[in-house]
C-alpha cells in the first residue's frame, strides 16, 4: 500500500492514516539557580533526589559548588550531582559538562570518606563529555595575567580554555580517551602544541601526561555511557529524572552579565544540549532564590551594599564560596534581574532559601525597579557598565527581628516574614513552594 491507498476488488479505497502519537514519555524536573550563583540549589537538588530515580548535571565544570548537609554532615559537590547522596538514586554527567578528570576521583574519594555509599553502581558519565586538563587549567591562569586589571575573576578551573577548544573542534572528549590510543596521543599532543604557540611559557610533561590519562580511561570506563539514549529509554519507562544546573543564570555566558560569566549555558537552553533532552521532555523548572543577593568576583552588581549590611548578610550567612574560598558581596534581594531570568527560564516555582539570615533585621529593602537616565527600565541591559551604572528604586519592609531556623511550618513564620515572600510572588508573578530557613535538609518548609 502506498500514500494510504489500496485495491479491494478492483475498487480503490482509501484506508484511515495511521494516527502519529506524541511521545508519552515522563517530563524531566529542572532546579536552576536564579541570580549569580551560591543560592543553595544543592539543598533544593538534594531534597527533591528523595523522589527521583536519575539526577543529572548538564553543563559547566568544577567550578561550581554545592554543599549539601545530611544528618550534620557537610558534603561538597563541584562535578557530582547533589543528588548522588541518594543511595537508590542514578548520577548521571552529561555531555554539556567538561570534566577534570583528577578533580573528579578526588571528589569521589573525598565524599565516599564522609560516607557516600556504593556510587560505583550509580554514577554515569557521557562519552561526548569534554575533558579539561591540567594545561587548560595552567593557561587559564595566564590568560588571566594576560588581563591584567581588566581580569575577570575566574576560577582558573580551566572551565573557558576547555569551552574554547571544544567550540576550536580540537576538544578531547571521554570517547576519545577510551578509543584508540594511539589516536588519543595524536590529539593530545597536537592540543598542547597549539596552547604552547599561544604561551611559550606553558610546559607540558607529555609523556607522563599520557601515562597518567592511561590509567584514568581505565578508572573512568566502567561508568561511561551513552547517556542521551539512557535518558531518553529512562523517561520512557517512567522514571523520574531530576536536573542539577551549575552555576546560575546571570553567569550564562549569553544572558549573564557579560563578559563577568562563565562558559556555558546555565539557563534552560543549556539543559536541552547538555543532556541532549528536547523542550517537550521538561516539565516543571524551579527557580532557586536567595533571600538577598550574592555574586562572586568581578562584575556588575546594582543592589550591593558595601555597609554593615552587606557585612552582617555576608558574616550571618557565610558567604564564602565553597570552591574558590572567596568572600561572597553580598546586596537586597534584586527583582528586575529574578524577572529577567524568569523571562528566559519560565520559572514553574521558586525555592527561596536562606530566609533566616535576615532574622536581626530591623528594616528590609527589596530592589523593584532600575533607573537609567531618569527612566526606568522595561528590560535588563545587555551592557556590563550599564548594568553597574543603574539607579535601584527599593521597597522597604519591616524585619521580623526573631529566629526562625526552628520553624518547620509556614503559617508559623512571622507576619513580616510572610509578607516579605507574599510580595516577591506578587512582582515576579510565580508561586513560593518552598522556604529554607537552615542548612539542612530538614529546614525547607513546604509553603503548598
Amino acid at each position: 500500500m502506498a500514500g494510504g491507498v489500496a485495491k479491494m476488488n478492483g475498487l480503490a479505497v482509501t484506508s484511515p492514516r495511521k494516527k502519529v502519537r506524541r511521545d508519552s514519555a515522563a517530563k524531566a524536573t529542572v532546579v536552576l539557580g536564579a541570580q549569580w550563583g551560591d543560592e543553595g540549589k544543592g539543598k533544593v537538588v538534594d531534597m527533591l533526589a528523595t523522589e527521583a530515580d536519575i539526577v543529572c548535571r548538564c553543563q559547566g565544570g568544577n567550578n561550581a559548588g554545592h554543599t549539601v548537609v545530611v544528618d550534620h554532615t557537610e558534603y561538597d559537590f563541584h562535578l557530582l550531582p547533589s543528588g548522588i547522596i541518594n543511595p537508590k538514586c542514578k548520577s548521571i554527567i552529561g555531555n554539556g559538562v567538561v570534566i577534570h578528570l583528577p578533580g573528579l576521583f578526588e571528589e569521589l574519594e573525598k565524599n565516599e570518606a564522609k560516607g557516600m555509599t556504593n556510587w560505583e553502581d550509580r554514577l554515569l558519565v557521557s562519552d561526548r563529555a569534554h575533558i579539561v586538563f591540567d594545561f587548560h587549567q595552567q593557561v587559564d591562569g595566564l590568560q588571566e595575567l594576560e588581563k591584567g586589571q581588566k581580569s575577570l575573576g575566574t576560577t582558573k578551573k580551566g572551565i573557558g580554555p576547555t569551552y574554547s577548544s571544544k567550540a576550536n573542534r580540537n576538544g578531547i572528549r571521554i570517547a576519545d580517551l577510551l578509543g584508540d590510543y594511539s589516536q588519543f596521543t595524536e590529539k593530545f599532543q597536537s592540543l598542547v602544541s597549539v596552547y604552547q604557540r599561544m604561551f611559550p611559557a606553558l610546559q607540558v610533561n607529555v609523556e607522563a601526561e599520557l601515562t597518567r590519562y592511561k590509567a584514568f580511561a581505565e578508572r573512568i570506563r566502567p561508568h561511561v555511557v551513552d547517556t542521551v539514549s539512557y535518558l531518553h529509554s529512562a523517561l520512557k519507562r517512567g522514571q523520574k529524572v531530576l536536573v542539577e544546573g551549575a552555576n546560575a543564570a546571570m553567569l550564562d555566558i549569553d544572558f549573564g552579565t557579560y563578559p563577568y560569566v562563565t562558559s556555558s549555558n546555565c539557563s534552560i537552553g543549556g539543559v536541552c544540549t547538555g543532556l541532549g533532552l528536547p523542550p517537550c521532555h521538561i516539565g516543571d523548572v524551579i527557580g532557586v532564590v536567595k533571600a538577598y543577593t550574592t555574586r562572586v568576583g568581578d562584575g556588575p552588581f546594582p543592589s550591593e551594599q558595601l555597609n554593615e549590611v552587606g557585612e552582617l548578610l555576608q558574616t550571618r550567612g557565610s558567604e564564602v564560596g565553597v570552591t574558590t574560598k572567596r568572600k561572597r558581596r553580598c546586596g537586597w534581594l534584586d527583582i528586575p534581574l529574578l524577572q529577567y531570568t524568569s523571562m528566559v527560564n519560565g520559572y514553574t516555582a521558586l525555592c527561596l532559601t536562606k530566609l533566616d539570615i535576615l532574622d536581626t533585621l530591623p528594616e528590609l529593602k527589596m530592589a523593584v525597579a532600575y533607573r537609567s537616565k531618569g527612566k526606568v527600565l522595561d528590560h535588563f541591559p545587555a551592557n556590563a557598565a550599564e548594568v553597574g551604572s543603574v539607579e535601584v528604586e527599593y521597597e522597604k519592609f519591616p524585619g521580623w527581628e526573631s529566629s526562625i531556623e526552628d520553624i518547620r511550618e509556614y503559617d508559623k513564620l512571622p507576619e513580616n516574614a510572610r509578607k516579605y515572600i507574599a510580595r516577591i510572588e506578587e512582582l515576579l508573578e510565580i508561586p513560593v513552594k518552598w522556604v529554607g530557613v537552615g542548612k539542612g535538609r530538614e529546614s525547607i518548609i513546604n509553603v503548598y
